[in-house]
């Protein structure tokens, strides 16, 4: 019997421009002289450094603590000795750079001796899972770079478990080829998983332009079921529209539920995570290795061999792109961090691959050549028509171009999941995402400045309560001392009137 699928609003189908890079098997990248490991590789909080300069250390070794509860560890991708903790330029769309710890590798890659035996983790409770998982510095490899420990512990019971594996973005191939060449590993993850959130049912979605990872995952998961016992768990080939792996648009899909405004997936019973997410997930309880590496997609035209690497963290770009690039491209070629929808240009080549880096686009395009300038806008309503969450785009570009941020707020800004939709329709070529990006950072300073001010206000206040009572006090004292004087004065005349 077929499974019933959902649909969701809106979304592009998109050419996918996947055969450049899913036809040949992953390959390790080299290890490069010099790992750079960013402290804000996550959501949240950057991570505290545990190392100092000079200091030596060994693969998979923790150098950076979590500095809160949204925040996750760093760990050495390779043995070698830190050089620097100083600021550098990393893959992000603001260009701003962030500390680093740099590490000059020996050329051993020496691994870190484990703390304590391999644990069974079908035998071992899920708080302790989770914290192995919080320990082993895993975020969300999807893009979200969100801490997975706290997405594993939702505030109220789920009933559902979706495995992500749609990659619905073009060009992007890392999680097809994982989905491939490890499917016991993603399987295997999945199924604990289940028994860790409690939930009853996991769906592990796969969109229909990726054959052969669902046959992969298919043949895979009686064996995995056999091993580890039976559950309800189904591999579920989803149709390729743009953008069905977004995380509310897939739940969507699956279940016929709509997180709400502003909401979470567990408010409706599911957690989602993606399948990178998974493996690693599965390589942290199951073999006890930290998050020190992951799949990245190095593909488009500038690229002589596109296909997926295993890259170690900290790689710096600039010695990839040395190592894949056309020689007609060396000089001109532009570097995107994900794909053309929802990545963003490489501010500086000498970023290193992060967490979230799932794909290097490379385009050999000559440094001279400008997009084409943006026009009126024609209120077409195309926009409107392709926004997967049901958003007014017209009217949030609007208020965003006129910093009306309250405004924004009203029409659901921070539900646009800037996937891109809106800019790719528009025949004014307006790059409306880039507004909502904008605006969502307003939003988000204006906040900043309001609880900066806010906390002004109350420690002035605080201050001069203090200020008022050490004057009452002082007060008080003086009356105090004024009084004892009057009564030892009236207690002298007294004495004498007696004599």
């Amino acid at each position: 019997m077929k499974r019933r699928l959902w649909s969701f609003p809106g979304g592009v189908r998109l050419p996918g421009f996947k055969e450049l890079s899913n036809r040949e098997a992953i390959v390790p990248f080299p290890v490069p002289r010099f790992i750079v490991l960013p402290l804000g590789q996550h959501a949240g909080q950057p991570a505290e450094p545990l190392v100092d300069v000079g200091e030596r250390v060994l693969c998979g070794q923790l150098i950076a603590r979590p500095a809160a509860l949204v925040s996750a560890p760093v760990h050495t991708s390779t043995s070698g000795t830190v050089v620097a903790i100083e600021e550098r330029p990393v893959a992000h769309r603001s260009g701003l750079p962030q500390r680093c710890i740099v590490i000059e590798s020996d050329g051993l890659d020496e691994w870190i001796a484990p703390d304590d035996p391999q644990l069974d983790p079908w035998r071992t409770p899920a708080k302790e899972l989770v914290e192995r998982i919080r320990d082993a510095g895993i975020v969300g490899l999807g893009g979200a770079v969100f801490p997975s420990a706290v997405k594993l512990t939702p505030s109220k019971p789920v009933d559902t478990l979706i495995i992500n594996g749609v990659e619905c973005e073009p060009y992007i191939t890392c999680d097809d080829l994982l989905m491939r060449s490890r499917p016991e590993a993603v399987l295997r993850g999945a199924r604990l998983l289940l028994e860790l959130t409690g939930a009853r049912r996991c769906r592990v979605a796969v969109e229909d332009n990726k054959p052969e990872a669902a046959r992969a995952l298919e043949q895979a998961l009686a064996e995995v079921l056999r091993e580890d016992g039976a559950a309800d768990m189904e591999v579920v080939q989803v149709p390729t529209r743009f953008p069905a792996g977004g995380e509310k648009q897939l739940i969507r899909v699956l279940t016929g539920r709509e997180v709400p405004s502003g909401g979470l997936p567990f408010q409706v019973g599911v957690v989602c995570v993606n399948v990178g997410t998974v493996a690693a997930i599965h390589d942290a309880l199951f073999q006890g290795r930290p998050l020190i590496s992951r799949i990245v997609t190095v593909t488009g035209d500038g690229v002589a061999a596109p296909r997926n690497y295993e890259m170690r963290l900290g790689t710096p770009i600039r010695e990839v792109l040395d190592h894949v690039l056309k020689s007609e491209a060396r000089g001109s070629a532009r570097v995107h961090i994900g794909g053309p929808m929802m990545g963003f240009e490489l501010p500086d080549a000498h970023a290193p691959v992060a967490k979230g880096t799932n794909c290097l686009l490379v385009r050999a395009q000559p440094a001279e050549t400008r997009p084409a300038e943006a026009m009126p806008c024609i209120r077409c309503g195309a926009c409107a028509d392709v926004c997967p969450v049901r958003l007014m785009p017209q009217q949030l570009y609007w208020h965003s171009r006129a910093g009306e941020l309250d405004k924004t707020r009203e029409h659901h800004l921070f539900d646009c999941i800037e996937c891109g939709c809106c800019a790719h329709v528009c025949p004014s070529r307006i790059p409306l995402a880039q507004y909502y990006q904008f605006a969502k950072h307003e939003v988000r300073e204006a906040e900043r400045r309001a609880r900066k001010a806010e906390m002004a206000r109350a420690r002035n206040e605080q201050r001069q309560a203090r200020i008022e009572r050490q004057k009452a006090e002082k007060e008080a004292k003086r009356r105090g001392r004024g009084r004892a004087k009057r009564d030892e004065g009236a207690e002298a005349g007294g004495d004498e009137a007696a004599a």
